[in-house]
This record gives structure tokens, sequence and C-alpha cells, in this order.
């Protein structure tokens, strides 16, 4: 059974996490959020919703000046140096996002220090004094990351004070042994700091109604991560520290103080909004505040707290907000067996991508999508990326598509040929592509990508075995009538599939609705059957796919083996 199609346009904001600008975007983090969230906005925009698709650059936190003191540059140039990377490869590779912000904006500032002095003036903030590591070489306080030492498990020399990077322990400061600081490489001293608290156990009883009875209907890893959060008791959690990089704490007592990331960077979806909203003089507040609006936010694994627990603490505590209706969020995708891993430059990173296979967005979008990491953890390997584009793209879809073309141009000289008496096997197909529309948009809609993905590949295993089936390319040299029937149906499978391919393949769609002449793409509530209509001059077909060679993949996986 299907569920019901919405018929009312809806107001969505999509967002999608804001990638650290410390290093390139990578295919972990396309596989994870950012390929499943441009297929849910495009097939959204495509049914007539009105919807906002919202990311942009966290900017902010210790690992971007770690980065910059290593490359011997300010954090403001290396985070303008990334965000404008990333932003580019994200466009190039068809994420369609309305609004790609950054956090270190202006604008940004302004909205979150009004957001914690909102909080601060409702009484919801709590100070603390507490005692941490200073370094009186550099004057100045030092974050988790800052501090190395030995770990007390395994006594690897380097442990960072926030997880020892050989055996995986998480760690904070005082469990180091002879710590010392990356600044100075002198043992840091003990000192007294001020910071303020987001008092999250108060909002626990709140949090157990709203997520554990509300939204039993959330993917069973997010709901269960939730609930072990819930289960072990909430405390208060600082959100603010001892940092020069960052939002300005809004307050005289906090001098060299600011908002600590993870309070700052979700906010980033709000100032993004506004930054959108003032450039086109429209109003932000819809996509915020209106109770009809539905926010989804799409993350990875490592974000579910602080997307379902965190952020709608601080969403209620400030007060007129909407909370999220949906956080689907991905498991981690590995690579060649192993942990994707920026700091030992283990991952395949998107614009090495995007120069190494120019023009082949689509097979990169259709491999991590195939295989997206939606209920646990997957593996991306060359091979797997080499089988799918030759055994999949190229000899399932490509293949269905330009035979049916070449026949097309071969025997009706590239117009749509008539229909004429339908035989029992061809009411049989076009029932099938009546259906595939709205399987497809089934699965989209319970994020279920991958699936969705596989019922437009359908399609063309479809037209494949019809081809094969009627064999027009034999019964043309008997009679014409039935092989007219035959590609006239073909060919409504192949316009199906260049506008039901938008939301996955847009660079591909695009190009095959350039040879049909399709200029339509509104999501159709059941298969057009006549998409195409006879008489309609086609263009020369031209390849969609080609396959990649054996050295080309062998060429990666010396890379990574």
């Amino acid at each position: 059974m299907h569920m019901s199609y919405e018929t009312t346009p809806k107001t969505y904001t999509i967002t999608a996490a804001l990638p650290y600008a410390n290093g390139p975007i990578h295919i972990g983090h396309l596989a994870g959020v950012y390929i499943p969230a441009d297929i849910y906005a495009r097939y959204l925009r495509s049914k007539g919703h009105r919807v906002l698709f919202v990311s942009g650059s966290d900017e902010h936190g210790v690992p971007i000046t770690i980065r910059a003191q290593q490359e011997k540059i300010s954090p403001q140039v290396l985070v303008d140096k990334y965000h404008q990377l990333n932003r580019e490869a994200l466009e190039a590779l068809g994420i369609s996002f309305d609004v790609f912000g950054r956090t270190s904006s202006a604008q940004h500032h302004q909205t979150a220090a009004a957001f914690f002095s909102a909080l601060y003036q409702k009484g919801v903030l709590t100070a603390h004094d507490t005692e941490q590591y200073y370094d009186n070489t550099y004057q100045q306080f030092l974050p988790d990351r800052y501090i190395r030492g030995a770990c007390p498990k395994c006594a690897y020399a380097e442990a960072y004070g926030d997880q020892c990077e050989a055996c995986g322990t998480a760690l904070s400061p005082e469990d180091l042994l002879a710590p010392r600081s990356i600044l100075s490489d002198a043992q840091p001293v003990r000192k007294k700091t001020k910071h303020w608290y987001l008092a999250l156990e108060a909002y626990a009883p709140w949090l157990k109604q709203w997520i554990l009875e509300e939204n039993t209907a959330w993917k069973p890893n997010v709901y269960s991560q939730c609930k072990a959060w819930l289960d072990q008791g909430l405390r208060p959690r600082a959100i603010t520290r001892d940092l020069s990089w960052g939002v300005p704490v809004p307050l005289p007592d906090a001098d060299q103080k600011v908002l600590y990331v993870w309070f700052d960077a979700p906010i980033g979806y709000i100032s993004a909004t506004q930054t959108w909203a003032a450039e086109r003089q429209v109003d932000w507040e819809p996509f915020w505040k209106d109770p009809q609006t539905r926010l989804i936010h799409f993350v990875g694994k490592d974000n579910i707290v602080f997307h379902c627990i965190m952020f709608p603490t601080m969403l209620k505590a400030h007060g007129g907000f909407i909370l999220p209706h949906n956080v689907p969020a991905n498991a981690f995708l590995n690579l060649h067996g192993d942990k994707i891993s920026t700091s030992r430059n283990r991952a395949v990173w998107l614009p090495e991508y995007l120069t190494n296979f120019a023009g082949k967005q689509d097979v990169l979008r259709y491999v991590l999508c195939s295989n997206a990491p939606e209920n646990k953890d997957s593996d991306f390997t060359w091979p797997d990326f080499q089988a799918k584009n030759n055994h999949e793209l190229v000899a399932i879809v490509g293949n269905f598509i330009h035979r049916t073309l070449v026949l097309v141009h071969k025997h009706f000289q590239g117009k749509v040929p008539e229909r004429m008496h339908l035989t029992h096997l061809d009411q049989a197909i076009l029932e099938k592509v009546r259906d595939i529309p709205t399987r497809i948009g089934d699965a989209i809609e319970q994020y279920r990508f991958r699936d969705a993905l596989q019922h437009w590949v359908d399609l063309a295993r479809l037209g494949n075995k019809y081809l094969s089936d009627t064999a027009p390319w034999h019964s043309v040299k008997v009679a014409i009538e039935p092989v007219q029937t035959v590609l006239n149906i073909a060919l409504q499978v192949v316009g199906n599939m260049a506008v039901l391919g938008t939301p996955f393949l847009p660079f591909t769609s695009q190009r095959l609705r350039n040879m049909l002449g399709i200029t339509d793409t509104t999501w159709p509530i059941q298969g057009d059957t006549a998409v195409l209509h006879a008489g309609q001059q086609l263009q020369p077909p031209v390849l969609l796919f080609e396959r990649i060679a054996d050295e080309v993949i062998q060429e990666q996986v010396e890379r990574y083996t």
C-alpha cells in the first residue's frame, strides 16, 4: 500500500550540516548529508512545495585555529579559502542550495549574539567557575585540542585532551599524563575561569515527551541514540569558552570569551536564512517560526545529539521557533574497509574527484546514493564505483535509453511514432510506468533514497526487458505498426526517466530532456504515458555514460591500499 500524496503545497526548511571550513569536502560528507538532502530538496520543489535549502561553512572552533596555525595564516584567511573551495565544489556537484552562508559573517555574529542574549535574559543560563589549563607563555586558556600528553589507557605519548587517536578512548585534559601545551610545549597550569551553561537537565522531561513519545517514527538509529542520551541523564553544557576566534560573548564580564561552536553553528542556519531573505527583500520568519513549516535536518550520526537534543532545547528555550519535524541522520561511509581520516589525508576529496573525473558528477551521485549509509556504516571502494558505472549506468540505464533513441532515428527519422493497437504486454508496461512515480515519491518521503533510486533504475530494467521481449529490430522487417507502438511505449519510459531522474542525476536528466524536448519537470502524480507526443522531433542521441577503464580505477586503488 502506498502513502497518500500531499497535494497542498507546504513550506519546507531543509538544512544540511555546516561543513568545517578547515579542509575540502569528501565523499563521507556527500553520502551522509549533501546528496540525500539535495535529492529531497529537488523532489519537493518538483512537487510545487516552497523550499529553502540552507547550509554554509562552520568557520569557528578549535579545528579552524589549529589548521590556521599549521598553515601559518590567520583563521579568517583559512576559512575564506575553504568556504570558497567547498561552495564551488558542492555547486559543481549539483547540490542545489538556496543559500550557503558562513558563520564568520557579520550577520551571523549579530544573530548568534542576540540568540545568546535572549536566553541570558530569560534566565535559562547558569554561570559557573571552573579550573582549566592555561599557557603562561602565550597568556591564554587552552582548549582540549591544544593539550597533548600520554594516554592513561595505552600510554600513547601524543594523545589530545579530548581523545586518544591511538586507542580511541574519549578523554578530558585532566586524564592526560605529563600534559603539555601545543603552543609552547610547556606544562600548562590550572587557572580559574568563568563560563555560562545551558541547563539541559531542566528540559529533560520535555525532551523525553517530545522525542520518545511524539517522534517514535524517526529513524531507529536516531531514536535509539537520543534515548540513550536521555536515559543516562542530561547535565548543564558549557556554551562559552576561552578563545579569541569566534562570536564574542555579549556580556561585560566575558572578555576573550566566545560562544562554543556547538552552540553557534546551528544558529548559522537561521543567520543564513536572514541573509538570503534580506537580499531578496522577503520575510525570513515563515521558514523558522510558522507552525505549518516543516524543518528537516540532514546530518551524520555524529551530529544527531546536537540536532535532536541541543538545538531543539535552544529553540524551545528561546521561544517562537519551530522544532525539527525530522532528523534523518545517516551513519558513516568508510573507504576501502577503513575509516575516512582527514588528518591522515585518507579520503576521496570532492575537488580532486571533479578534476580527475570531469563530467562525471552524476556517476558519483549515483554511486554514493546507491551505497548510502542509511541504516548502518557502508563502504566505498573504487572497484565498486567502476562496477556501478559500467554494469548499471552504462549497461542498464544508458543501454536502454540509447538503443531506444537509435531505433527511433533509424526507422522513424527521429520522430516519435504513433501508438497503434495495444497488446496485453504493452498495457502491462504502461501500467507499471504509471505506478513508478508513486513508488519513488513514497521512498523519498520516507528518506529511503537508495530504494527510490533503484525504483528509477527499475524503469530502465523494465524497458530493456520490453525491448528484448518484442525485438523491434527483427519485427520491423515484417510489419511496421507493432514497431511503432513498441517504440512509442519505450519512449514514454525514457521520458519518465528523464523527469523522475532529476533529483538523483540532475546533469544526466537535463541532457536527456534536451534530447527529448521535455521542458516540464513537475513531479507527476502518476507516470505520464503520453509525455512524448506522436510526431514530436527528437534530437540525435548522445551517449549519457561511458565505461571507466581498469587502469583508471587501479590508479585510484593504489592510493588507498
